[in-house]
């Protein structure tokens, strides 16, 4: 494995925090951002910044062959500050199709790059309601009655898909309700909390840890187990970032 990382959704609220995190560990990090300002904000955290839209599929396929790196991760989101209820209706529907399309994308750049190591993001409050806590093999809810929320699940097991049936070595990181700086909540919310630095973490982890699959990234609170994350990444749900 090379030195050098491909963070797609660099500027997002986890990838802010992973950047700085690659960066002191002495990776080489590219981050991709749709705007120039925050081109300049990785920039001076010492990120290579590429101003890139993960629906265009050629930009994508050049970018990510460029950019010679071993290993994806992909941390992109399409959210609300502070996930205001009043625009998660349309957020629900943009992020699904980042899920699905997005990812489709990213997996085809990924591949044809010849990268080894892809990482994504997914989230661990998709399951179909059954006994807690639940694990990554429980079902998640693709039946339910609400449309959105089957439509998410549905979203999400196609993200997971794409890239655990990948051919390269593929690792999903089902992460919980987020808290903490930049998040918009400085409290842990109930049903599968994590703190941001955290999730940060976990992907750090991943890069060079972990035998393909799917693993749950949140603290114990009886809703969610995190025991594979915790066993094959050597991940906390305690850890913060002091650098």
């Amino acid at each position: 494995m090379n030195n050098r990382v491909f963070v797609a959704g660099a500027s997002g609220v986890i990838g802010c925090k992973l950047c700085p995190m690659l960066v002191h560990d002495g990776w080489d990090v590219m981050g991709t951002t749709r705007s120039p300002k925050k081109a300049a904000d990785l920039r001076a955290i010492r990120v290579e910044p590429m101003i890139l839209d993960v629906f265009d599929e050629s930009a994508l396929l050049r970018v990510v062959a460029e950019s010679k790196a071993d290993v994806v991760i992909q941390q992109l989101t399409d959210l609300p500050p502070g996930l205001d209820p009043t625009k998660m209706a349309e957020a629900r529907r943009r992020n699904d199709r980042i899920r699905e399309i997005g990812t489709r994308n990213l997996v085809a750049a990924a591949v044809a790059a010849g990268v080894k190591r892809m990482i994504a993001q997914s989230i661990a409050f998709a399951y179909a309601p059954g006994p807690m806590p639940y694990d990554e093999d429980c079902p998640l809810d693709m039946a339910a009655a609400d449309d959105a929320t089957a439509q998410r699940a549905r979203a999400v097991s196609s993200l997971e898909q794409q890239v655990v049936g990948a051919s390269l070595t593929g690792i999903v990181l089902r992460y919980g309700k987020l808290y903490g700086p930049a998040t918009g909540f400085d409290s842990p919310p109930s049903g599968g909390a994590l703190h941001v630095d955290a999730a940060a973490d976990a992907a750090r982890l991943a890069i060079t840890r972990g035998r393909p699959g799917i693993y749950n990234i949140a603290e114990d609170d009886g809703a969610i187990s995190s025991l594979r994350a915790e066993s094959e990444l050597g991940w906390s749900s305690g850890f913060r970032w002091l650098a």
